[in-house]
Order: C-alpha cells, then sequence, then structure tokens
C-alpha cells in the first residue's frame, strides 16, 4: 500500500470463509479497500485452501491473513458476515475466555485458540472495529469475498489479485 500519514489510513476489509462439512475443504477469502491520499481507491483481494478444518476456522484465517497483509498501523473496520469472530472481540468472550483460563463457560477448552491468539496480536496493531453484515444478502463486498472463499475450497488452491 502507498505510504500515507497514520491518522488518516482507513481500511475496509471484507472477510469471508467456506468449508465442507463432510469432506474438511475449507476455503477463506479477504477484500482490502483504501484510498491512498491524492489518488483513486485500491482494492487487494486474497484467497487461499485449507484441508481438515471448519467454517469457523476459516472465518477467523481470512481476518489474520488480511490483517498480515497490511504493511502498518492503520484505522481497520472489519466487516464479516460471522457472529463467531464479531462477538469475539465486541461481547468481551475473548477477555473472559483469557482470564478463564482460555476455557469457555462450560470449561471447555477454547477451539481456535492459536487464531484467537494471533489475532489479539495482530489487532494490538492496529485500530480496529468491527462490523457484522447477514451473509448471502446482497452485500456486495461480502458477495465478493463469498464467491472467492468457495473458490478457493472448491479449487483447492488460492490467489492474490492486486
Amino acid at each position: 500500500m502507498p505510504p500515507m500519514p497514520q491518522a488518516e489510513r482507513h481500511v475496509t476489509v471484507h472477510t469471508d470463509g467456506s468449508c465442507e462439512t463432510q469432506s474438511g475443504d475449507g476455503g477463506w477469502a479477504y477484500l482490502l479497500e483504501y484510498v491512498a491520499e491524492g489518488s483513486a481507491a485500491h482494492e487487494r483481494l486474497a484467497s487461499g485452501y485449507e484441508a481438515g478444518t471448519t467454517n469457523n476456522r476459516m472465518e477467523l484465517t481470512a481476518a489474520v491473513r488480511a490483517l498480515e497483509a497490511l504493511t502498518e498501523p492503520c484505522r481497520v473496520t472489519i466487516v464479516t458476515d460471522s457472529q463467531y469472530l464479531k462477538k469475539a472481540f465486541t461481547d468481551g468472550w475473548l477477555v473472559t475466555w483469557q482470564r478463564n483460563g482460555w476455557r469457555t463457560a462450560k470449561r471447555q477448552s477454547v477451539k481456535n485458540r492459536d487464531l484467537w491468539e494471533r489475532l489479539l496480536e495482530l489487532t494490538a496493531e492496529h485500530e480496529v472495529h468491527w462490523r457484522w453484515t447477514r451473509g448471502h444478502a446482497g452485500h456486495r463486498a461480502n458477495e465478493r469475498v463469498d464467491v472467492l472463499a468457495l473458490r478457493a475450497r472448491r479449487e483447492r488452491r488460492g490467489e492474490t489479485l492486486p
């Protein structure tokens, strides 16, 4: 991404994950949208495939990969159709899980702890705001990442597009 003063850089990230329950084949995708000072809007798309996974892992992986793609601290709005992902941050689930030694209210180990810990590291580098959108409801960017995640899963590969 082109250099820009930190206070002015805002990136909107759209994420999605996809998983076929029987096979465990999964896909993730993200779309980064940003405007560089004095120029037109830019976007970057990426997707990937994972075997032996779950839909929730793919939702989290999409957010991890998107935040890893940022090269400097930014104000970030992450738009997801995953309540699991959003509410962990906005409803205090992560704080409670950590306080309870990474245990749920039912004293079970928190699933996907590795990805949650990575997300905590990455979100500490940015000013992150979370927004939820209903999946498969005509939201343009959400539909784009949904198609990419599904394609990555079905084709068992990913891609990065400028």
